[in-house]
């Protein structure tokens, strides 16, 4: 029998649609139908509620109490369980700068096991660290900075079966260009972060293959209006992406504004940046060997630094809408499709197209998470909400 989602609106990769019918085929999207082809099919039924591509969080450390530098197989399951809550489907597990041991060990248990997660499908491994400076140095403990090393890339892809989906750097360091060129060749998106490089640094990595600029106006020299820095590169480079953590601490909606406005919002990729106490009450928590607060919505080291944050991405979606900076079209884009071309997997997952795997978000017109599906097949729901409320 044939099987179709009922739903007010659908944002689907080129439109937003409906009311209508979105036709799933062996846990797969097929064609979209404004009247229902057939009498004989499943209909399940959202009305009054939006359907959304599941959204794609390119840089998160941790959730629900557990850090991807735990090197924990369980706790990164979890994670994966847990960020079906937050309506995200697709992810990148992201280190910490660490000892090259321990880099080592988290690459090769994430390349072997990926596949036995079952909640947000792990996409890939975003290695942020160990190649930044000391200025803009954030929650990455400096003891382990180091020039880029391409041998070191290389012995991480070869750990994890080609893995590797994204690296981050600070392009001021000694033989970034060559090492871009290298990364980039091998499939690897590079980003730039953690960095106090001039414009003209930061313009020559991006001519060298550069194309992320990691949680824009956080960890970067700043915009002056004699030296633009990084985050002056950020916002004028064509066919870049600008990661951006919007949950109103780490960036003040009107400098988020500036950002896309300036970035298009087709370049601007919203992340969380989240780390293990996403979910969980404030309380004392570890962001990799650092102590961390959480109190208020803000993650902070001892020194009242920020320190990754709490955000779920859901919630980012919501917060760009309410703070009047982007149309929900333009947010859950941000959110998903912009992530995923970023690392180049648009081609797989972020977008409702026909033949890609059926995992998506319902929500409401409050853009409140009701659902997130993966295959065609509901694995969250909000408290509530029960599916049998949906069932023509």
């Amino acid at each position: 029998m044939k099987q179709f989602i009922y739903a007010d609106k659908f944002f689907l990769e080129d439109r937003t649609a409906g009311p209508g019918f979105l036709e799933m085929k062996e846990g797969r999207f097929s064609s979209f139908f404004e009247e229902l082809p057939t009498e004989t099919a499943k209909v399940i039924d959202y009305a009054g509620h939006w359907i959304a591509p599941g959204l794609v969080d390119t840089h998160i450390h941790g959730f629900q109490n557990h850090d991807v530098m735990d090197n924990d197989l369980e706790g990164l399951k979890v994670i994966s369980e847990g960020l079906l809550s937050c309506g995200v489907t697709s992810f990148l597990p992201t280190t910490l700068t660490s000892s090259t041991e321990l880099l080592n060990e988290v690459s090769a248990m994430i390349g072997e096991h990926y596949m036995e997660v079952k909640g947000a499908k792990i996409k890939g491994i975003f290695l942020e660290g160990p190649f930044f400076t000391e200025k803009h140095k954030g929650a990455q403990n400096t003891s382990y900075f180091c020039d880029p090393s391409v041998e070191m890339l290389d012995k991480w892809q070869q750990l994890s079966s080609d893995f590797i989906k994204k690296i981050a750097l600070a392009p001021e360091r000694q033989g970034a260009a060559e090492f871009i060129e290298h990364a980039v060749k091998n499939n690897v998106a590079v980003a730039l972060a953690h960095s106090n490089a001039t414009y003209e640094i930061a313009k020559h990595a991006v001519e060298k293959g550069a194309s992320i600029f990691v949680h824009t106006f956080n960890g970067m020299s700043g915009l002056h209006h004699r030296e633009p820095g990084m985050a002056g590169a950020a916002m004028s480079f064509s066919d870049v992406f600008a990661e951006i953590i919007c949950d109103g601490h780490h960036v003040h909606p009107a400098a988020a504004k500036v950002l896309m406005n300036a970035r298009g919002r087709k370049e601007t990729v919203l992340v969380t940046d989240c780390m293990m106490a996403g979910g969980m009450p404030d309380g004392h928590y570890q962001l990799g060997e650092f102590p961390v607060e959480v109190k208020n919505g803000a993650a902070r080291l001892e020194s009242g630094s920020l320190a990754g944050s709490i955000l779920r991405l859901i919630d980012a979606v919501r917060n760009v809408v309410d703070w009047g900076i982007a149309t929900p079209e333009e947010a859950i884009y941000m959110a998903s499709t912009a992530p995923a071309a970023s690392i180049h997997l648009d081609g797989e997952c972020g977008r409702i197209a026909e033949g890609h795997d059926a995992d998506f978000i319902v929500l409401t017109t409050k853009l409140e998470l009701v659902a997130t599906y993966l295959d065609g097949v509901c694995r969250y729901e909000a408290e509530n909400f029960t599916q049998e409320e949906g069932l023509r």
